[in-house]
């Protein structure tokens, strides 16, 4: 069993709470025997697979495998294509870790999305800029330590693609079972 989930901002993904009150994975009524696959921090929100299926999970997971994953972030500033190169050329290191190549790009018309609960931080004087990148790995809050370091904090992040499977519309904190084609955009065997 696949499942594509739209995690909302503020929930941890596993099934038990690190601390009383945390939302976890527990809330929305996942059949027992699933497990994620990859994590999404508290603060971030997005495409999140669980599986039953050992051999997908560890497909998938291995960093062997870079499946591309595709994250929109909405950063303070309007970051200039000189910021755009540096996170995509794979320069920067970060924690010791000289980050992989990356695709990023700002999407013109920039996306719209509902506003988070609790909403972003808003300073009339900056404007916030939504920017897309495709990274093959995964490192603890990389994104946001990418664009701090080229001087545009993250403000919402927003994983959209694993792979060539895309959220698409999935309303955040609902799921469904895979569909044939969207294990087919897994690179998987149907």
């Amino acid at each position: 069993m696949l499942l594509v989930f739209h995690k909302p901002y503020g929930v941890l993904c596993q099934f038990t709470p690190d601390q009383p009150g945390q939302r976890t994975l527990a809330d929305f009524g996942f059949p027992k025997s699933v497990w994620p696959i990859g994590r999404l921090d508290m603060d971030s929100e997005g495409l999140l697979l669980l599986s039953d299926e050992k051999p997908l999970v560890d497909r998938l997971m291995n960093p062997a495998s870079k499946a591309p994953k595709t994250y929109l972030a909405q950063v303070e500033g309007e970051p200039d294509e000189k910021a755009l190169q540096t996170l995509a050329e794979g320069t920067l290191v970060i924690r010791g870790h000289r980050v992989l190549p990356a695709k990023a790009i700002r999407p013109d018309p920039q996306p719209e999305f509902p506003p988070r609960d609790p909403p972003i931080r808003y300073r009339a004087s900056i404007p916030t800029t939504w920017i897309s990148l495709t990274l093959t790995e995964g490192k603890n809050r990389q994104v946001r330590r990418m664009t701090a370091a080229v001087g545009f904090p993250t403000l919402r992040l927003i994983r959209t693609a694993i792979d060539r499977l895309e959220l698409g519309d999935l309303e955040a904190g609902t799921w469904h079972e895979a569909a044939t084609d969207e294990r087919r955009r897994l690179g998987l065997r149907v």
